[in-house]
Formats: C-alpha cells, structure tokens, sequence
C-alpha cells in the first residue's frame, strides 16, 4: 500500500512539473503576453466584538498574466475576472 502511495505522489508530482513547465514555456514563446482586468479594491477594519467594517477604496486596472499559472510575478487573469473584489485588511 506504501509503494503504491508513493508512485501516486511521485506520478501527480511530475504531472504537476510537466503541466507548470509547458505554461511557462509556451508564455515564453508567446513573448510574455500581459492583459489588464478591472478589479474592485476594498479595505476591511476590525472593530469591537468581532465585526468588521470594509470601505471601498475604489476601482482600478490590474495587471495580469495570460497563463495557467502566476508567470511574472503577477497573477494569471482568468483569476483576476473570477475574483474581481480584493481585500486589504488593517
């Protein structure tokens, strides 16, 4: 069961290699292509008794990765568009 185990974690381990290493070759050859999303930006401040309080702090372009994985250090888009709402906390 052991062996078995560990050929399962070592199979999804270089599965995972292969798949990161072919975004970040083929975001190499498309020349490192970036995009912008829209995103809403808010602030969240603890108050007493556990609430919270979150003001807007406005809207403003992001810049992202046209990839599978964050390339560049900046997060691929298709995150961005799912998660447009970010949350800073004091």
């Amino acid at each position: 069961m052991k062996r078995w185990l560990l050929r399962l974690t070592v199979v999804l381990m270089a599965g995972f290699v292969a798949v990161y290493a072919g975004d970040w070759a083929v975001f190499k050859l498309r020349g490192s292509p970036s995009g912008k999303v829209r995103i809403n930006r808010y602030l969240t401040i603890p108050l007493k008794g556990g609430k919270q309080e979150f003001d807007y702090l406005g809207s403003m372009d992001a810049p992202c990765s046209v990839s599978l994985f964050p390339q560049a250090g900046q997060p691929p888009c298709w995150q961005l568009r799912r998660n447009p709402d970010q949350g800073m906390t004091l």
